[in-house]
């Protein structure tokens, strides 16, 4: 089947369902409203009542922006990152982006409570509110982002450039680690609070920023597309084909840390979408074709997210379960499937090798 053909099968159901969810998104929570309430405050805002329109329009839709933006970039760099390391398991905080993340942000929550300059500058930015932890969040993704680069100049191996990745990853943990534990116990809450990652706090102001990054993730991984099938085959080939593997190497990684830091600057470190989707994607399609993965995960991703996020509400009135414990629900399942799947493989191909 040519690879159009074998895409548009799996593309309109799941560009169909996540229309679907993006609209469930926009009408449930606290206030349920119906679809056609919903779809009047979204293309005629005058004929709903002021509350409606305010809770539709100011609340809820940024929020399903963030998720739909969030999910495809993680699933994505995901997907990126499985190809660049060849491995299953690899995600898009493989290379330590969420640590950093998290340490710019401990570090920002513990200096709001201090004294100092430190302490003013962070209270400069609103204590430590949304925008002090997405200056903080990006501050410390770029920064294990400009490490990894080095090691990245230095190093051929991609295999010691994962090792070196995650850890540095848990060296930002244990620094991390530390701090929290001179930190004040509302320090440590809020530090808590952005870990369980959430879509529900950012504003049409703060996606005026999310976008743009998430946008330009998007085009640089449709630009790579060739580099990633290439890469499939291993270094060497992709070498024998003319491609400069380090520069596309350096390119992988910068589009990872635009996809997955945005993300966690906004949204906090939303675990396992990036791991499971592009599986769920590869065994949908039956396929490794990035020219099909790239849409796929994009799409899927972003569904994933937004009924992630719808289920997190499910409990109703003021309880919502955090983020990253339902999309750890969804995606440890499909992680564990490729853990068993890849050792029946391995078996069945050492049982051939013996015979």
């Amino acid at each position: 089947m040519a690879r159009a053909d074998r895409a548009v099968p799996f593309m309109l159901p799941a560009g169909i369902a996540l229309a679907a969810a993006m609209l469930a998104s926009l009408g449930f929570g606290s206030v349920p409203i119906p679809i056609a309430d919903v779809l009047k405050a979204l293309f005629e805002p005058s004929a709903v009542e002021p509350g409606v329109r305010v809770i539709v329009r100011v609340i809820r839709m940024p929020r399903t922006i963030a998720a739909v933006s969030a999910g495809a970039a993680l699933a994505l760099s995901g997907l990126q990152m499985q190809t660049l390391f060849r491995n299953p398991l690899a995600g898009p905080f493989t290379l330590g982006i969420s640590s950093g993340a998290g340490l710019g942000v401990a570090v920002v929550v513990l200096a709001a409570g201090a004294g100092g300059v430190l302490g003013t500058l962070a209270q400069g930015f609103g204590g430590y509110g949304p925008y002090a932890l997405v200056v903080a969040a990006t501050t410390g993704a770029v920064a294990v982002l400009l490490a990894i680069l080095a090691v990245a100049r230095r190093i051929a191996d991609i295999t010691t450039i994962l090792i070196l990745g995650i850890l540095f990853g848990y060296a930002a943990n244990a620094i991390t680690t530390a701090l929290l534990q001179i930190a004040e116990p509302q320090q440590i809450q809020s530090y808590i609070t952005w870990s369980f990652g959430s879509f529900a706090g950012v504003t049409w102001r703060q996606l005026g920023a999310f976008l743009p990054v998430a946008a330009l993730g998007v085009l640089l991984s449709i630009r790579l597309m060739k580099p990633l099938n290439a890469l499939l085959l291993g270094e060497r080939y992709a070498e024998t084909l003319g491609m400069s593997v380090r520069r596309n190497r350096y390119a992988i990684i910068l589009t990872t840390a635009l996809l997955a830091g945005a993300t966690t600057a906004f949204c906090g470190p939303v675990a396992f979408i990036g791991i499971a989707v592009p599986h769920l994607c590869r065994f949908a399609l039956r396929s490794s074709d990035h020219r099909v993965l790239i849409p796929a995960c994009a799409v899927t991703g972003a569904l994933v997210a937004v009924l992630s996020d719808l289920i997190s509400r499910l409990p109703g009135h003021d309880i919502t379960l955090p983020l990253n414990a339902v999309t750890a629900m969804i995606g440890a399942p499909v992680v564990v499937l490729v853990i068993v799947r890849r050792g029946r493989e391995q078996g069945r191909f050492g049982a051939g090798a013996a015979r």
